[in-house]
């Protein structure tokens, strides 16, 4: 039986600003053909990511929001970071 392999592009990131203050980051991301623009809060436990603009947001805002709950303490601002979605852009 022939294993089927999913489709991953590599998701770039880009952290502009981050501030422990705030507990917010801002970045970019790009994948595939897409750029989009990022921020990242995480108030009293709850997460919000605004993704910006909207063209091909469902593909990434998910995958991003991981990411980002993953690494959140580990990012630097002026950093570049990857990851993997699996899907093709």
């Amino acid at each position: 039986m022939a294993k089927r392999y999913l489709p991953e592009t590599t998701a770039h990131v880009r952290v502009t600003q981050h501030s422990w203050q705030l507990s917010k980051v801002i970045g970019e991301v790009s994948a595939g053909e897409f750029c989009w623009e990022f921020q990242w809060h995480c108030r009293e436990g709850h997460f919000e990511l605004i993704v910006e603009p909207s063209l091909g947001r469902a593909l990434i805002q998910d995958a991003l929001g991981r990411f980002l709950k993953q690494w959140d303490y580990q990012l630097e601002a002026g950093g570049d970071y990857e990851f993997t979605v699996r899907a093709k852009f």
